[in-house]
C-alpha cells in the first residue's frame, strides 16, 4: 500500500516519467505521485487492469503542462481510483477512453476538475451507477464543448452531482440537438444536483423527471 505515495510532489523540473509497469495496484499506490510536476508533458503507460482504492487518485494533479494522457485499459474500477487524476492539468486538451463498466464510488471524482483547454469528453459507457462516481469530474472545463451521451439506467446517489458544473461553452438546452441523458422518475437523491449548474446554453437548472436534456456546438 501507498508505495510510490507523493513520490514526485513537486518535483518543478522533472520532465520525464519513469516506467511504471505493474498490471495488479495496491491501496493509493499512485496516490498525488506527481503532483505539482509543472514541466511534465507527458504521462507514462499506466497498464494496470486491476486497480485498488485510491490508485491513481491526483496522480497529475497540477501538471499544467501535461498534454498527453496514457490509455486507462481496466474496465472494473476501485473506490476512488480516478479521483482528481488530472485536476488542474490546464494544457490537456484530449482525455483517455475509459471503458469501465462496472464503476465504484467516488471513482471518477474530480477527473479533469479545472481542465481548462479540455474539448471533448470520453464515452461513458457504464449502465449502473455507483455513489458519486461521476460528481464533479468535468468541474471547470471552461472549454469543453461536448458532453458524452449517458446511457445508464440504474442510478445512485449524487451520481452526477455537478458533473459539468461550470462548463461555461458546453450549450444545454431541452429541445434538440445531440442527446446527453433523460431524467428518469427514479432518480436518487441528489443525483442531478448542479449537474449543467453555469454552462453556457439555454438550460442551466436542475434537470427535471421525464426530461431530455441535448447539447448543441457552434458551427462558427
Amino acid at each position: 500500500e501507498r508505495c510510490y505515495f507523493y513520490m514526485f510532489q513537486g518535483c518543478t523540473n522533472l520532465t520525464t516519467a519513469p516506467e511504471l509497469p505493474a498490471t495488479a495496484l495496491a491501496e493509493r499506490c499512485y496516490f498525488y505521485m506527481f503532483q505539482g510536476c509543472t514541466n511534465l508533458t507527458t504521462a507514462p503507460e499506466l497498464l494496470a487492469t486491476t486497480l485498488a482504492d485510491g490508485c491513481y487518485s491526483g496522480m497529475f494533479s497540477g501538471c499544467t503542462n501535461l498534454t498527453s494522457v496514457p490509455e486507462l485499459p481496466a474496465t472494473t474500477l476501485a473506490e476512488f481510483c480516478y479521483d482528481g487524476m488530472f485536476w488542474g492539468c490546464t494544457s490537456l486538451t484530449t482525455s483517455p477512453e475509459l471503458p469501465a463498466t462496472t464503476l465504484a464510488d467516488w471513482c471518477y471524482s474530480g477527473m479533469f476538475w479545472g481542465c481548462t483547454s479540455l474539448t471533448n469528453a470520453p464515452e461513458l459507457p457504464a449502465t449502473t451507477l455507483a455513489t458519486n462516481c461521476y460528481r464533479y469530474m468535468f468541474n471547470g472545463c471552461t472549454s469543453l464543448t461536448t458532453a458524452p451521451e449517458l446511457p445508464a439506467t440504474t442510478f445512485a446517489t449524487y451520481c452526477y452531482y455537478g458533473m459539468f458544473l461550470g462548463c461555461t461553452k458546453l450549450k444545454v438546452n431541452n429541445t434538440s440537438g445531440n442527446k446527453i441523458f433523460t431524467c428518469p422518475s427514479n432518480m436518487p437523491y441528489g443525483a442531478v444536483a448542479y449537474m449543467f449548474s453555469n454552462t453556457g446554453g439555454t438550460f442551466t437548472g436542475r434537470p427535471t423527471k421525464g426530461k431530455t436534456y441535448y447539447y448543441t456546438v457552434s458551427m462558427r
